[in-house]
């Protein structure tokens, strides 16, 4: 589960296409982390998360975009059958009218499937990308608030899965090994393909079975380990759906629900709230903090006002247990934390250069040790 970013990601000169192939190095470096079958070509899991690879995207849209961070870019997990697949389109383009949104166009996804396992191959969906804009000035967070309620529709009404809808970060993942990513998304390897961050994952299964939605990374986040509270969790959620409200969001949240969708693994419902959490007025790593706090009740040497943070937070969400260690981003920082017992560890580089990489473990990238000028573990207090 390693993440790989420059220090600086929201600088405008930051993306650079080395991030996503040390991402993709990464990733193939962690192949002994992932699960396959008895078919050694029918991978658990692997993706890469990053931000919108602008100059790509203009380059590779057969349709003029607007300017950077005003458009959005989802990853589509289409039907197969092309009947099918038109209908999905008409059924998306009128709830795009619905949400306020502007359809820009549809671009279809290369892939190439030499390597997949007919396992993988049988189970692969079609892959385009739905490109869409907002109202004048509605960009970056504010325009992910508009595509969170149109993604929660098309899935409630029309049944197709995006990776990612944002105008922040997109996704790339299915159900394939840590080789098969960049094999399979070729595209991954353009020059133009850039980005501040990058973050990866190969998936092991432990309480679902392989899917090409459940991969990681989801939309926010990845884990290595697994959420021994979910059932709680999930319970618990859709007990206060009822009290639920923000303003932040256009129309009704209530029809955006279930938050937590059904069948889902432990990974994709933690997301899902994380992303609730997020979008609805939150930064990314206060919502992460309040859902998987620290063991703060008896320890004594703690910051009284981290105290109190926890404190306040634990009569509005309850932990989301297990060893589980934690990356997140949402395009603009990148950051991970322990589970609450320090069960999964974390180890993290910084060069002298920027370049800022954390893994579940020592030498996921080669790294001229003269270039570290600081390394160590994430700790719990």
């Amino acid at each position: 589960m390693p993440a790989v970013s420059h220090s600086s990601p929201t600088s405008t000169d930051a993306p650079r296409h080395s991030i996503v192939e040390q991402g993709l190095e990464a990733l193939h470096n962690l192949d002994h982390r992932g699960a396959t079958g008895v078919d050694e070509a029918a991978g658990d899991g692997a993706g890469i998360l990053m931000q919108i690879p602008d100059k790509f995207m203009r380059a590779a849209a057969p349709f003029k975009l607007p300017e950077q961070g005003e458009y959005a870019v989802g990853m589509a997990f289409m039907p197969t059958d092309e009947n099918e697949r038109e209908r999905a389109r008409t059924q998306i383009t009128e709830i795009i009218e619905d949400c306020e949104l502007d359809l820009l166009g549809w671009r279809e996804v290369p892939v190439n499937t030499e390597t997949l396992s007919p396992i993988s191959l049988g189970a692969m969906p079609h892959f385009e990308q739905l490109f869409v804009t907002g109202g004048e000035y509605q960009n970056g967070i504010d325009l992910d608030r508009y595509t969170f309620v149109l993604r929660r529709h098309i899935q409630n009404e029309v049944g197709v899965y995006f990776a990612s809808l944002s105008a922040r970060t997109i996704v790339y993942k299915g159900m394939l090994t840590t080789s098969q990513l960049e094999e399979v998304f070729p595209e991954l390897h353009d020059p133009r393909m850039a980005s501040a961050l990058a973050l990866v994952h190969s998936r092991f299964s432990t309480n679902t079975f392989p899917s090409w939605e459940l991969a990681h990374p989801y939309r926010m986040m990845a884990h290595n380990g697994e959420i021994n509270t979910v059932k709680s969790n999930r319970n618990w959620m859709r007990a206060r759906e009822a009290l639920l409200n923000s303003n932040k969001f256009p129309g009704a949240l209530n029809k955006k629900f279930p938050v937590c969708t059904e069948g889902g693994s432990d990974s994709a419902s933690f997301d899902e709230v994380l992303e609730l959490l997020h979008l609805g007025g939150r930064s990314l790593p206060h919502a992460v903090m309040m859902t998987v706090p620290e063991t703060w009740e008896s320890n004594t040497e703690m910051d009284p006002a981290r105290r109190a943070f926890y404190e306040y937070h634990s009569f509005i969400m309850e932990p989301w247990d297990g060893p589980a260690s934690i990356t997140f981003t949402d395009g603009t920082l990148i950051g991970a934390s322990l589970d609450r017992n320090g069960l999964r560890p974390g180890r993290y580089w910084q060069t002298a250069d920027g370049l800022v990489v954390f893994a579940s473990e020592a030498g996921v990238l080669p790294i001229e040790q003269r270039a570290i000028i600081a390394k160590g573990r994430l700790l719990t207090l």
